[in-house]
């Protein structure tokens, strides 16, 4: 076993689960815990209530997947694990190429094989997940594994260049691949030009850019896409310290993650982000009852939607849509109050354009509720 993956596994097993599993069983500030359908209050707070039992107690799962147990597609695979509500999963994901570009000089047209992207470490199965139920992915750490990462350029592949969906004429750059060496000390990740004239450095800020459950109706989905089922979503807020709510399809939901990103600008426009293998450390609790019609992402002070689709306006517009519906919830204003409110304080990144979906990421500070008169 690698030595940074040794450290992660020692540090993470020292840590104390509680103090942050009570975080994620609190009632969220500025309003009662929000949740995508008309759930009562009361409901909720029980809800939350439970887990926080659950997780008191919880079972703690290390699993480091050899190569020939990771998967490539949501939906689709056998379980590797069943765990119950409240495991904390400490384990490992490979990077987004296989572990197979590891030098400038490595292309992805020679280095990957078709139908191998993001490989997922997975998928688990959460004992009592059933329709109509959600799962709460708390982030407690995430740490680089390797002392490089990569980023690439593919042609066809990315939002400046044409393909089958956006035809362009014109000729495109030339495949190219970049490596990153880590410096963790520094939290810097530096590359040089092609040419090795220039050298430039990006903060480290690592995220999963794939976090998903089995989708509805016995489909299966490449890990390359995006959807309500989370999926390939590329969101930088999916990271340490943030909740990740996603609808349960299938009886078990079958938990899966991977395409470690050491860094991203929003975006993700030349098809890559900085990308490497990940240390992870993380919680499942199941909450009963609940349904999440699209992924969900909480901290202390924001909530989140992320909206997937082609076009670009309406991956906005499912984001945008559920974000006013939390609203409606959490305040009681009507739908066109909620409208208003959520137009005017409302943020909107792009996420990224170059998947088969794009993702847009609506996110608000739950402290600028309104309230009574």
């Amino acid at each position: 076993m690698p030595a940074p993956r040794r450290v992660f596994l020692a540090q993470s097993a020292a840590a104390l689960i509680g103090g942050l599993s009570a975080r994620l069983a609190r009632p969220s500030a500025g309003g009662p815990a929000p949740v995508s359908d008309p759930a009562t209050k009361a409901g909720v707070r029980r809800a939350f209530a439970q887990n926080a039992q659950e997780i008191a107690g919880a079972p703690t799962l290390r699993f480091i997947p050899t190569h020939e147990e990771l998967v490539y597609t949501f939906g689709g695979a056998a379980a590797r694990h069943r765990i119950a509500s409240g495991t904390r999963i400490i384990t490992w994901t490979e990077d987004c190429f296989d572990g197979r570009i590891k030098t400038k000089a490595d292309l992805i047209s020679a280095s990957l094989q078709p139908g191998h992207d993001n490989p997922q470490t997975g998928p688990f199965h959460v004992d009592g997940a059933e329709h109509g139920d959600t799962i709460a992915v708390k982030i407690l750490r995430l740490e680089p594994a390797r002392s490089y990462a990569v980023s690439a350029f593919s042609p066809g592949f990315g939002a400046l260049v044409g393909n089958d969906q956006t035809a362009m004429l014109g000729t495109e750059p030339p495949e190219a691949t970049w490596r990153y060496d880590v410096d963790p000390a520094r939290n810097m990740a530096r590359t040089s030009s092609g040419d090795g004239k220039h050298w430039w450095e990006v903060p480290l800020a690592p995220f999963l850019g794939c976090l998903g459950v089995a989708p509805a109706d016995g489909e299966v989905r490449s890990t390359t896409v995006p959807g309500a089922f989370g999926g390939n979503m590329d969101c930088p807020e999916v990271r340490a310290g943030n909740t990740i709510y996603l609808g349960v399809n299938v009886p078990g939901a079958l938990l899966s993650f991977g395409d470690g990103h050491y860094a991203m600008g929003d975006g993700e426009i030349i098809g890559g982000a900085i990308e490497g293998a990940m240390n992870v450390d993380l919680t499942v609790t199941l909450i009963k009852g609940i349904a999440t019609p699209l992924p969900r992402i909480e901290n202390d002070t924001q909530v989140m939607f992320v909206g997937s689709g082609r076009p670009l306006e309406d991956a906005a517009r499912v984001a945008f849509k559920a974000m006013i519906g939390w609203v409606q919830a959490a305040s009681g204003l009507s739908e066109v109050d909620a409208y208003q409110f959520v137009s005017q304080n409302a943020k909107a990144p792009i996420i990224q354009i170059v998947d088969p979906e794009y993702t847009v990421l609506v996110k608000l500070d739950k402290g600028r509720l309104p309230r009574l008169r």
